[in-house]
């Protein structure tokens, strides 16, 4: 029996290749959301201390040097909430065009897949046909050298 080979292998490895390099960078960027967003949850928090700290001085004795600082200290952390909320919107945004690399490398991998079982089907057919008529073959010869005796 003939052996099964692909003529298109080596695109189909480039395209494993392709898709491997997609996950990577899909997991690259994951990483980098997760980590934008744990930056912004910690700016949060610090925001929310600052408010509770300038709410504390507010309602103790009036220093407004010590007010003013903590109002200070508070729209500083704003602003920085402001900018990882942006940064945070950036790493989303490569996050789904890592997500879309990935899928179309995925779904060009499987066609290149598909097409590969196509062609292994129809070689199995082929072969199987082949078989078929050498036994064909062999049971008319041997048939035709029976008569003959």
């Amino acid at each position: 029996m003939a052996r099964f080979r692909y003529r298109m292998q080596n695109i189909l490895n480039v395209k494993e290749k392709l898709e491997t390099q997609a996950k990577n960078e899909f997991a690259i960027a994951a990483a980098k959301e997760r980590e934008e967003e744990e930056k912004l949850n910690a700016l949060i928090a610090r925001r929310d201390d600052c408010e509770v700290q300038l709410k504390g001085l507010v309602e103790s004795e009036l220093d407004v040097s010590s007010i003013k600082e903590a109002e200070d200290a508070l729209e500083i952390v704003k602003y920085y909430v402001a900018q990882q909320r942006l940064n945070l919107a950036a790493a989303r945004q490569e996050l789904e065009v890592a997500r879309s690399k990935l899928t179309a490398a995925m779904q060009d991998r499987k066609m290149h897949e598909l097409l590969k079982e196509k062609q292994f089907e129809e070689f199995k057919a082929e072969e199987a046909a082949k078989e078929s008529k050498e036994i064909d073959e062999l049971v008319s010869y041997r048939f035709g050298a029976g008569e003959d005796e």
